[in-house]
C-alpha cells in the first residue's frame, strides 16, 4: 500500500494526460502502436554488431627496421614470421592426419552423380586408400623419396586428393598436369620432372600420353594409373610402347597385400613442384616443400582467428583447378580442421545447382567468376529509375559494410543482393577482387604460386576496397624501385618483394629463371607494381611485365589500361594492343553477351547480339565509353586507344587465348588478330 501511494505520488500532469490519451484511442489503434512499439523494441535488441577487428585499421603493418623499408603484419604475437599454426600440423601429411583425429572419422571427400545427393568418403577411408595406392607405388618400383615425382593428370574429384595424399604418405612429390597447358607443355613438363608414372582420371589423357610416348618424346615414362575402368584395347596399346596401364583400383589392391609403413616427410622437404602456365615460353616448375604451403595457409588463420575459425561443420566446394595453389591452399584449410570437401560434377554451368545440393560454407573465387556475378546483378536494372535504386541499395550496403557491419538478411540484400550471398556461406575468399565486393563480406588477398598462393590478406573489420590488404603474418613484403616507370619506394611505391617462410625454393631445373624471380637474399620479385596506402594496406597499381615502347618513346603497361576500360558496361574482355614502330595503341573488344544488348537499346541500337556487334555505331559508342573511364582513371593521352574491333566470340582457354589461370595469352592474342590490328592501324592517321 505504501509503495502505490509513492508511485501515486510521482506521478507527472503529462503522465497522467498521456495516460489519459491512450485510454481514449480505439483498439485497433492501441494493437497497431504496440506492434510498432514492439519491432523497434526487437530492431534495438538484434540490429547487428560492428566485427571488432584484430588490430588497429589505421595502421595495419609495420616496418622492419634494417629492412630497407620493408613491412611485416601487425598481427601476432611473435616478431618472428609465422612457419605453423597448430605445432601437430608442420606437413601436409599431419595436417590430415591432424584432420583425421578431431573429425572422429567423419566425411571427408564427398562427389555426385547428376541430379543425385552427394555420396561421401570417410576420414579413415580416404586414409587407408591412400595408404594402399602409395604402397602399392612402392611395390611397383617407385621410391619413398623427395626425388620421386608422381604426375597426377586428372579434373577436380576425390582420387586427385587420394593420390597426392599416396604421395605425401610416403615424401613422394605431386606434379600436376593439367590438358589446357597444351601437348607440347605436358612433354615438356613430364620430361623436366622425370616422371614415369602418372596417375589419370579418364582414358583420353592416358592416349595423349601414349601419343608422346609412341613418338618418343617421352622416354621415361613407363606406368598410366587410370581413375576410371580401363578398356581393354588401351592396356593392349600401352603394352605395345612399354607402358604399364592399371586402374588405380588394381594399384591399392597390390598396395593392401603389401603394406608398407609410411615413411612421412619433413616440413622442408618438396612436396608439390607446380608447373606455372606462363604468356610465353615453357611453363616454369614452382617448387613448393610442405612448409611452404603450412606456412601460407597458417598465416591466413592466423588473420582470421578472431572472426572465424574453421570447424568440422565447415565444407567446401571444389570447382577451382587443383592444380593451381589457391584451390590447395583452400583444401588444406578444410581438411586440417576435419571438415568435408565437395567436388564439383566437372561442369562449371552445373556449379550453381552442386552448390544447393552441398550447401557450402566456404566458397572460393576468383574475379572472373565475381565480375560475371556483378554483371547479373546489375543487368537488372533495365530502366534509369531501376539503376538509381540499385545504385542506391548499393551504397546503402556499402555504408554497413564499411561500418563493420555484416549481414545478408537487410532489406538490399533480400531485394537485390540474394544472387550473391547464400544463407549457408560463412566466408568467402578471392584473389584481386573488384570493388562492388563490399556489398558482402569477402576475404580478398593478392599472390601468386612462388609465394604458395597469397602474401597479402584482407583484415577481418576493414571492408574498404581499393586495396589487396596487409601483408600476411608469414612473410614480408617490401617495393623495389622500378625507374623506368617512374615507381620509387621512396615515395611509397615500386615493384612488389616478397620474402619468408611461403616462398618458393626456385623453378625446377632452370636456374636461369630462378635468378630472375629470387634475389641472393631471398626476395621473390613479383612483377607487380604496388603502393602503400597510408593505413599499411597495399594498393596493386601496375604491372612490370608486359611493357613496351610506342614510336614516340613513352612507356605503355596494357594491363593497366585493360583494368580501366573492363568497367565499361558493355565490355567482358579487352586486349590493348601496340607496339614500338606505332604511336598510338588499338584494341580488340569482345562484349557481354548479356549486358550489351540491354546497353546497346538504350542508346537506340537495335538487333540480335552478332548483328550488335557489327554495327560500326555502336562501336563507337562502345570505345566513347571506355575513353570516358579512362579520363576519369587519369590516363594520358597516348595511353587511350584509338580504335578498337568488336570480336563476338570469348576468349578462353580452349581456343588458347587464355592461360589456365585466365590470363591473356599476348603473344598468341597479336597473332590471333594480325589481320584486324592491321586494318586497325590502317584505318588511322595521326
Amino acid at each position: 500500500m505504501q509503495a502505490q501511494e509513492i508511485l501515486r505520488s510521482l506521478r507527472l500532469p503529462e503522465f497522467d494526460d498521456l495516460s489519459q490519451f491512450f485510454r481514449n484511442l480505439p483498439a485497433t489503434a492501441l494493437v497497431g502502436i504496440g506492434a510498432f512499439a514492439a519491432v523497434v523494441a526487437y530492431w534495438f535488441a538484434s540490429r547487428p554488431r560492428a566485427v571488432k577487428p584484430p588490430c588497429d585499421l589505421r595502421m595495419q603493418s609495420e616496418e622492419v627496421e634494417g629492412l630497407a623499408g620493408a613491412r611485416r603484419s601487425v598481427i601476432g604475437d611473435s616478431p618472428q614470421l609465422l612457419t605453423h599454426y597448430y605445432d601437430d600440423a608442420r606437413t601436409m601429411y599431419e595436417v590430415f592426419r591432424r584432420g583425421f583425429s578431431i573429425s572422429e572419422n567423419g566425411p571427408c571427400l564427398g562427389f555426385r552423380k547428376p541430379k543425385q545427393p552427394y555420396q561421401w568418403l570417410s576420414y579413415k577411408e580416404v586414409a587407408e586408400r591412400a595408404e594402399a595406392l602409395g604402397s602399392g607405388l612402392l611395390q611397383q618400383g617407385c621410391k619413398p623419396s623427395t626425388k620421386q615425382f608422381i604426375g597426377v593428370f586428372a579434373q577436380n574429384r576425390p582420387e586427385w586428393i587420394i593420390s597426392e595424399l599416396a604421395c605425401y604418405t610416403y615424401s613422394m612429390v605431386v606434379v600436376p598436369l593439367y590438358d589446357t597447358l597444351g601437348p607440347g607443355a605436358i612433354r615438356y613438363i613430364v620430361n623436366t620432372a622425370d616422371i614415369s608414372t602418372v596417375i589419370c582420371d579418364k582414358p583420353e589423357k592416358a592416349r595423349i600420353l601414349l601419343d608422346h610416348v609412341e613418338r618418343r618424346e617421352t622416354p621415361g615414362l613407363s606406368s598410366i594409373i587410370l581413375m576410371d575402368p580401363v578398356e581393354k584395347e588401351l592396356v593392349e596399346r600401352g603394352k605395345r610402347c612399354g607402358v604399364r596401364i592399371q586402374t588405380m583400383q588394381e594399384v591399392e589392391d597390390c598396395g593392401r597385400e603389401s603394406r608398407h609403413v609410411p615413411v612421412p616427410p619433413r616440413p622442408e622437404d618438396l612436396s608439390i613442384v607446380c608447373f606455372t602456365s606462363g604468356t610465353t615460353g615453357n611453363p616454369k616448375g614452382a617448387m613448393l616443400t610442405h612448409g611452404n604451403v603450412v606456412a601460407d595457409f597458417s598465416g591466413f588463420l592466423k588473420v582470421t582467428e578472431s572472426q572465424w575459425s574453421p570447424t568440422c561443420e565447415d565444407v567446401h566446394i571444389s570447382y577451382l583447378p587443383l592444380a593451381h595453389m589457391f584451390e590447395r591452399m583452400v583444401q588444406s584449410v578444410v581438411y586440417c580442421h576435419g571438415g568435408r570437401i565437395g567436388f564439383f560434377q566437372g561442369d562449371i554451368r552445373l556449379l550453381s545447382d552442386d552448390m544447393k545440393a552441398l550447401r557450402p560454407t566456404i566458397f572460393p573465387v576468383v574475379p572472373r567468376l565475381l565480375n560475371r556475378m556483378y554483371d547479373k546483378i546489375f543487368s537488372q536494372a533495365d530502366t534509369s529509375l531501376k539503376r538509381w535504386i540499385l545504385e542506391f541499395a548499393a551504397r546503402r550496403k556499402k555504408a554497413e559494410v564499411r561500418n563493420g557491419i555484416i549481414r545478408n538478411d537487410s532489406l538490399w540484400d533480400k531485394l537485390f543482393f540474394n544472387k550473391i550471398q547464400v544463407s549457408y556461406l560463412r566466408t568467402m575468399t578471392g584473389f584481386l577482387t573488384r570493388e562492388y565486393l563490399s556489398l558482402c563480406q569477402v576475404y580478398e588477398g593478392y599472390g601468386q604460386t612462388e609465394c604458395t598462393a597469397g602474401c597479402t590478406f584482407t583484415t577481418p573489420g576493414d571492408w574498404t576496397s581499393g586495396h589487396v590488404g596487409a601483408p600476411l603474418p608469414c612473410n614480408l613484403i617490401r617495393l623495389k624501385d622500378v625507374e623506368e616507370l617512374n615507381y620509387f619506394a621512396s615515395k611509397g611505391e615500386g615493384e612488389i618483394c616478397v620474402k619468408g617462410p611461403n616462398v618458393f625454393k626456385g623453378y625446377l631445373k632452370d636456374e636461369e629463371r630462378t635468378a630472375e624471380a629470387l634475389d641472393q637474399d631471398g626476395w621473390l620479385h613479383t612483377g607487380d607494381i604496388g603502393k602503400w596506402l597510408p593505413n599499411g594496406t597495399l594498393k596493386i597499381i601496375d604491372r612490370k611485365k608486359h611493357i613496351f615502347k610506342l614510336a614516340q618513346g613513352e612507356y605503355i603497361a596494357p594491363e593497366k589500361i585493360e583494368n580501366i576500360y573492363i568497367r565499361s558496361d558493355p565490355v567482358a574482355q579487352i586486349y590493348v594492343h601496340g607496339d614500338s614502330l606505332q604511336a598510338f595503341l588499338v584494341g580488340i573488344v569482345v562484349p557481354d553477351s548479356e549486358v550489351m544488348p540491354g546497353w546497346a537499346k538504350k542508346r537506340g541500337f537495335e538487333g540480335t547480339y552478332a548483328e550488335l556487334c557489327k554495327n560500326k555505331e555502336l562501336q563507337q559508342a562502345i570505345m566513347e565509353d571506355m575513353v570516358r573511364l579512362g579520363k576519369e582513371s587519369g590516363l594520358h593521352s597516348f595511353e587511350q586507344v584509338k580504335a578498337i574491333y568488336i570480336h563476338s566470340d570469348m576468349f578462353s582457354v580452349q581456343n588458347g587465348l587464355l592461360t589456365p589461370t585466365l590470363k591473356a595469352k599476348r603473344p598468341e592474342l597479336r597473332d590471333y588478330f594480325k589481320k584486324q590490328i592491321e586494318e586497325l592501324y590502317s584505318s588511322i592517321s595521326i
